[in-house]
């Protein structure tokens, strides 16, 4: 079976890669070949038209994907409980919280058709900031003390410290925008015809986030064996700062109990979500967010 990834080997997918290399896959019965994505792989579609077996997308792509009327995807497991999603700050703007970014002016990079950029433009209107095209990369952020840039807080900002640049960052989370992402989803004619397959993808998955969480380091090996990009620091420092977004949360609003596990998610979030979407005139249709996930 195709698990499709949709970047290359890093932290972000440390359980899934743990799951391979520790035998877990092979342990609950499962033949799964982890195929690495890149900027702008179509894990959604790659699914939906029957491409690959498993994907890792976003909740906001599955809500969309099934508002756009394609093969109905079901997602199984969120890794990320509160999503990483950031906005990217030089400290020396003395930024308090997010709405600062938009209120102040500065220059602010970042893909502005993203949903939680949409969001975000929703909730802070009028914008004082200029908004520009992100182009991805650092660069243009270290050059100019003055602006802002899009992020995941698990990434950009550690590489840009890594260059000295002194940053504060804010989660996307924190506005009220948090969609469950790097979510493992499977086809809903593939989960029903083989719900005993899905149940143990899910086992193992689970077991896999489960054992890096508790130490990653060798895991981060064999990755940065296929990721040679990434150097074993960073590697270190993108899994320590992903770590409290991963675990289960009993936070007000969150949407889970703390007895509940790794992965799990709740009918709320997904609610929520679905609501949001509606609001920024994403979706044109109420879609019931049961039919949206499965907890196994």
């Amino acid at each position: 079976m195709k698990l499709a990834l949709n970047w290359k080997a890093e932290p972000q997918f440390g359980g899934f890669y743990e799951a391979s290399f520790s035998g877990l896959f092979k342990k609950h019965q499962l033949d799964v070949t982890l195929q690495e994505g890149g900027s702008g792989t179509p894990t959604i579609q790659m699914l939906a038209s029957g491409q690959v077996d498993y994907a890792v997308v976003s909740a906001d792509e599955i809500v969309l994907s099934r508002d756009r009327g394609a093969p109905e995807v079901v997602a199984l497991f969120a890794v990320y409980q509160t999503n990483p999603a950031g906005i990217m700050t030089h400290e020396n703007q003395k930024f308090k919280k997010l709405e600062d970014v938009f209120r102040n002016e500065g220059t602010l990079m970042w893909q502005s058709g993203l949903p939680y950029a949409q969001y975000l433009a929703k909730k802070y209107a009028p914008l004082k900031v200029h908004s520009v095209p992100y182009l991805g990369g650092i660069g243009p952020f270290l050059k100019d003390p003055k602006s802002s840039q899009q992020c995941f807080v698990t990434s950009e900002p550690l590489a840009a410290q890594k260059a000295g640049a002194k940053v504060k960052t804010f989660l996307v989370s924190d506005s009220g925008y948090n969609p469950y992402t790097t979510v493992l989803a499977v086809r809903a004619s593939r989960l029903k015809k083989y719900p005993e397959e899905a149940s143990s993808m899910v086992q193992a998955v689970r077991e896999g986030w489960r054992a890096y969480l508790a130490d990653p380091k060798a895991s981060n090996q064999k990755m940065a064996g296929i990721n040679k990009a990434m150097d074993a620091k960073t590697f270190a420092a993108s899994a320590k700062a992903q770590k409290p977004l991963i675990e289960p949360t009993a936070s007000p609003g969150q949407g889970l109990s703390s007895d509940q596990g790794l992965g799990q998610m709740s009918k709320e979030r997904w609610e929520t979500l679905v609501q949001q979407m509606l609001e920024l005139k994403l979706i044109r249709q109420k879609i019931s967010a049961s039919s949206l996930f499965k907890d196994l």
